[in-house]
């Protein structure tokens, strides 16, 4: 519901206890994870108390938990289905690192077929320049300048180390998923659209 066009205030919901922990959880906690990220970016979670499953009748096997969610206003200005696309590559392996994560042949067949999609509707005029969906500033410039010299994708190694160099530009390359938090994220989804790499 939180995809969608936002037209309440706050709910009150309650979901079985695990869930529900997921929705509040932090970095480094073990139930931290993708659907915490996504939920994360768009409302503020709070949990409000525990419900015991005797308090239900016939009990059910799990405990229960309620919980507080408030849609951010304003919403994060994000493209959501580029977050989502990259936040699902992050936790398919969320205590591996990202440059392990971003060197698998599955992930970089994935990344170098939007690159050259990207490249495809940028030469057709169909999107803006270099640093379309990113953000600007010195280091993506430095990063767009790196992006224009990698039309020729002859070379597997040539791609993978094109994006491992952006995970080493900002530091990204030795961390994990399952510490990163919101701003993390984002600065790395805008760092690697900056450099023509999206995600679907």
């Amino acid at each position: 519901m939180l995809y969608e066009v936002i037209t309440f205030r706050a709910a009150i919901l309650m979901f079985q206890r695990e869930f529900a922990m997921r929705l509040v959880a932090k970095p480094n906690e073990s139930l931290y994870c993708r659907l915490t990220v996504n939920t994360q970016l768009l409302a503020r979670v709070s949990h409000l108390l525990k419900v015991g499953k005797n308090n239900f009748k016939p009990p059910p096997k799990v405990e229960s938990s309620v919980v507080r969610i408030e849609p951010r206003h304003p919403p994060v200005q994000v493209n959501f289905t580029e977050w989502d696309g990259l936040v699902r590559l992050c936790f398919s392996r969320k205590n591996k690192t990202l440059g392990a994560i971003f060197k698998q042949n599955a992930c970089l067949d994935l990344l170098e077929k939007n690159y050259r999609k990207f490249l495809q509707l940028e030469a057709s005029g169909a999107i803006a320049g270099p640093a379309a969906g990113g953000s600007e500033g010195e280091g993506m410039d430095i990063l767009d300048q790196k992006r224009l010299g990698i039309t020729d994708l002859a070379d597997r190694s040539k791609f993978k180390d094109y994006v491992l160099g952006i995970l080493k530009e900002g530091e990204f390359g030795d961390r994990r998923s399952s510490k990163l938090n919101q701003d993390d994220f984002l600065e790395l989804l805008a760092r690697f659209n900056a450099a023509g790499i999206h995600f679907r």
